[in-house]
């Protein structure tokens, strides 16, 4: 499914894929076709927002874990995407082959960490390099694979000798979890009775798509075996689209919730839910709701109320096209020529319904950049656009004071990946400078101010007086203005401009030029002139007044604290601690497990650029980290004193000018 070159030579997945298959599955000697739409999505935390997507168009997921690792930090952070979308999941033990192997550690760890009761639907049949099979935990039946790629499944109905014991036990295992979040097995279970393999299929059904439970499959992907298993677990245990509830707002009763059923006859919803630049123009991947999309069919977008017509439809596997005349509902399908941005809602007019967007993380890195060579402009800002339109959490603005143009996104990786895609696709060669990192600015106690702007020229003069305080919020939240003025001292319209004021002033601090964060003014009292107050001059004052007050409000610096964790062999732990004491950085817990160990750490972003080569450095290349947002601090002061006088002197600079 990884298509483009970078995929392949970095052995990642960089974007998403879809494709579509049919799976034909033997149900009591009959042999029934199953039509599977699928989508690949990359496992490193900087390409969240294609697993983000992805899920929240999918009915269910395959969530794949590693049978030495088990729940890494990445597996935390998709565990929480498919919360936000209430998607079902079953769960895949891969690289049963590996030294170290140990499925029921992982299962373990989805009970703790990820706090969803799982059981194995499995046990595994030999370990590590001699892996040969597994045994059904329901049939009772070990299933074994053979022919070169692993096609030929072969089922027998004895199970080794020295598995038996432990199937067994695993088996009574599977039958206690579902008996926690089931009520007709809790009923058998407590009636000391044993449960049918139906009614066990039919239980764990249930519970997985009422997200109380997932069934835990196990095998190696690269050695082909115990693959189709688990396919016919998707079958099995994973909603069909007429199970799933999908809600959209029907704009037309005041955005009230109504239900999508998956008839082809409705009237059609679809939602874009991924952009992608092709050699034919823009490509619209649409998941399609209700109803059928038709080639030719006119579309309304319900974000812009606009007419276009579908001109072509067409079915994807990873980078390959297969042109179709019509998709029914619950189908992924891609179609061309549709201008749309990411996350807009279709429908074929009859009903006027819009469906939420995803959630967009926010960037946690920037860094500035610019084309080496001028001549490249052109080319440098199509790359730019369209980088932008395909993926929301690459964000790109023109910074107003340096007047650079800064890039952000999700990690050092992410945007290299795209720096180096720009040199590769459109031939642009960028340098790339260290990034700014986003402080923040803040008091630390309560100011009352007094401030009177008068400016007497020819005409109309300025007149202005604003009184109040200001003084921290208890958290470092939203700002917050207030007027407390009674008996009209300042009129309704000028109080609104004073609001204006505040808030422009937020926007850029006067310590640094960032945003100002967790401060609140108050004005209680003031005054105006007959003929030289105006808004304006309202406005100003309170930037005046705000100015002063920030000043001596012992103002400080914040600086973002990101939530780190750290994965490495557990030999490397020194090396690790090291590195994050030269950062300061707060170290909240360690887990030791029997090889490596995760450390979870709260560090300024200011200290974590180049982190991830050093840390290759110290781990044999073993160690990986990942990084989000967590909240905002007081920088060191040392830090502060060095910001500030930088700042002081590039405005000197500027003023010089």
């Amino acid at each position: 499914m990884d298509s483009m070159d970078l995929e392949r030579e970095k052995g990642i997945t960089i974007q998403s894929a879809a494709t579509f298959c049919d799976w034909v599955k033997t149900e009591n000697g009959k042999d029934e076709k199953y039509h599977i739409n699928l989508i690949d999505t990359p496992g490193h935390i900087d390409f969240t927002i294609e697993v983000e997507r992805a899920l929240r168009v999918l009915d269910g997921a395959v969530m794949i874990l590693c049978a030495v690792s088990g729940v890494q930090s990445q597996t935390i952070t998709v565990d929480r995407q498919m919360r936000r979308y209430n998607v079902p999941r079953i769960s895949f033990i891969n690289k049963m082959d590996r030294m170290g192997a140990n499925p029921f550690k992982a299962i373990e760890q989805i009970n703790h960490k990820l706090r969803i009761p799982a059981a194995a639907l499995q046990v595994p049949i030999g370990t590590e390099d001699s892996f040969e099979g597994v045994v059904d935990l329901i049939r009772m039946k070990a299933i074994y694979n053979e022919g070169s790629r692993g096609e030929t499944v072969v089922e027998k109905d004895e199970i080794p000798d020295n598995i038996k014991a432990l199937a067994d036990e695993k088996r009574r295992v599977l039958i206690e979890t579902l008996a926690d979040v089931d009520e007709e097995i809790a009923e058998i279970f407590l009636d000391e009775r044993t449960p049918s393999e139906g009614q066990l299929k039919a239980a764990v059904r249930r519970a997985t798509i009422a997200l109380k439970f997932t069934p835990v499959f196990m095998g190696s992907a690269l050695a082909d075996k115990s693959i189709q298993p688990m396919l016919d677990g998707v079958v099995d245990y994973l909603p069909n689209p007429s199970e799933v509830e999908n809600m959209a707002l029907d704009i037309r009763r005041a955005e009230a919730s109504v239900k999508l059923v998956s008839y082809n006859s409705l009237p059609f919803v679809g939602l874009a839910f991924k952009l992608e630049e092709s050699n034919y123009g823009q490509l619209t991947y649409v998941r399609v709701y209700q109803g059928t999309l038709r080639k030719g069919m006119n579309v309304y977008n319900a974000r812009t109320n606009k007419k276009v017509k579908v001109p072509r439809i067409v079915r994807m596997h990873s980078n390959e096209m297969e042109d179709v005349q019509e998709i029914g509902a619950g189908e992924i399908c891609a179609v061309f020529g549709i201008d749309c941005a990411s996350g807009d809602t279709f429908t074929d007019g009859a009903v006027n319904y819009t469906m939420t967007s995803m959630f967009v993380p926010e960037a946690v890195i920037s860094l500035s950049i610019k084309p080496k060579n001028s001549q490249d402009a052109a080319s440098f800002s199509k790359a730019i656009n369209r980088f932008q339109r395909e993926d929301p959490t690459f964000r790109v603005h023109v910074d107003q004071e340096s007047q650079e143009t800064i890039i952000s996104g999700m990690g050092e990786l992410h945007l290299d990946i795209y720096v180096e895609r720009m040199r590769r696709e459109y031939g642009v060669d960028c340098t790339t400078g260290q990034p700014q990192v986003a402080y923040r600015e803040t008091i630390t106690q309560r100011v009352p101010f007094d401030h009177l702007l008068k400016k007497q020229t020819g005409g109309a003069g300025d007149y202005a007086r604003v009184m109040g305080w200001m003084e921290p919020t208890d958290s470092l939240g939203k700002n917050h203005f207030e007027h407390q003025i009674s008996g009209g001292a300042i009129s309704e319209k000028f109080l609104f401009a004073c609001e204006k004021g505040f808030q422009a002033s937020c926007e850029k601090g006067p310590l640094l030029g960032h945003k100002v964060l967790g401060t609140s003014m108050v004005i209680n009292d003031g005054a105006t002139h007959m003929t030289d107050s105006s808004e304006m001059a309202f406005k100003i004052a309170t930037q005046q007044a705000f100015r002063k007050a920030f000043a001596a409000g012992k103002p400080q610096v914040l600086e973002p604290l990101m939530k780190t964790t750290i994965t490495a062999p557990n030999e490397f732990q020194g090396n690790i601690v090291g590195l994050l004491n030269k950062r300061n950085a707060v170290i909240n817990e360690t887990d030791i497990g029997p090889e490596d160990f995760t450390l979870y750490a709260d560090c300024s972003l200011n200290s974590m650029f180049g982190f991830s080569t050093q840390l290759r450095a110290a781990t044999q290349g073993k160690g990986e980290f990942s990084m989000e947002f967590s909240h905002y601090s007081p920088a060191p002061i040392h830090l502060q004193k060095e910001l500030i006088t930088k700042y002081e002197k590039l405005q000197a600079a500027r003023h010089k000018k």
